[in-house]
């Protein structure tokens, strides 16, 4: 039987989440959060749920990584007039600067693939604030702590 469950172990999931079981982080921005879904190794990104309320505005900001979006629900206008609805997929390379808004009356959740770090830029290109997996993986684990909720094996 042992010989039949490792030859098995080969086809099976290396790590699975119930997204059920895991929270949404709230930001610092109002109508905005997130649910990790996997911290990526050596903190190279992470995997989350990005859920964000009708009307808010991701601001300006910068990839150093690329950035991989699927959305499932709700849209969003980005700053180059596109509208990104369900099921639409987004690219960004590493350097892409950009903003973008929820449109419409639902809800915007998409998965969300980060690569590298997202800076948020001030006036003049300043750096005002940074999210990577280690800031991301911070919020989490202060959040759990906080809310007294078991921390899920999601870090590689």
């Amino acid at each position: 039987m042992s010989h039949e469950l490792t030859a098995l172990q080969q086809y099976l999931p290396a790590r699975f989440s119930t997204t059920a079981d895991l929270p949404w982080i709230p930001s610092g921005t109002p109508g905005k959060s997130a649910k990790p879904l996997r911290f990526l190794p050596g903190g190279s990104g992470f995997v989350e749920l990005l859920r964000m309320e009708p009307g808010v505005v991701m601001p300006l900001h910068r990839h150093s990584g690329e950035i991989h979006a699927y959305n499932l629900s709700g849209s969003r206008q980005l700053c180059t007039g596109e509208v990104i609805g369900p099921g639409d997929y987004v690219f960004e390379p590493p350097g892409n600067t950009d903003w973008w808004k929820i449109v419409g009356d639902e809800t915007m959740v998409a998965l969300v693939v980060v690569m590298g770090e997202v800076e948020f830029l001030g006036p003049g290109g300043v750096v005002r604030g940074r999210a990577n997996a280690a800031t991301q993986l911070a919020e989490y684990r202060q959040y759990c702590l906080a809310h007294r909720l078991p921390l899920r094996d999601i870090v590689e």
